[in-house]
């Protein structure tokens, strides 16, 4: 048996072993969900947003709605605006869910901490 026919068999070997859920992982996941929702809105605003901006630049530039530059400027400060928004709001978002979840991953990481210096 080669050295690939090896590698091969482990892979599939961690593949179907089922593996306990350690603190380390419950920790990750904890980290994940903290991160998930506030990334998720932001990127879902985000790409409104755009779309916003880049109706007001069409209007603006009368592709589509001619004779309406102004109505194109408003809408595409509107955008401008609410794509700067969308940082505050991320990051007002992920400091609340840090501080909900923040006594959870301190005990574990304190818990973990202890584990690696003894």
């Amino acid at each position: 048996m080669n050295n690939q026919d090896k590698k091969y068999l482990n892979k599939v070997l961690n593949t179907y072993e089922t593996k306990e859920k350690t603190e380390l992982d419950e920790l990750k996941e904890l980290d994940q969900k903290v991160m998930r929702t506030p990334k998720v809105i932001a990127y879902i605003l985000g790409t409104i947003n755009a779309l916003v901006l880049g109706f007001g630049m069409s209007v603006a530039m009368e592709v589509i709605l001619p004779n309406h530059m102004l109505l194109g400027i408003i809408v595409g400060l509107i955008g401008i605006f609410m794509t700067i928004m969308n940082y505050y709001l991320y990051r007002h978002v992920l400091n609340k869910r840090r501080n909900k979840y923040a006594s959870q991953v301190l005990s574990l990481t304190d818990k973990l901490l202890n584990e690696v210096g003894e």
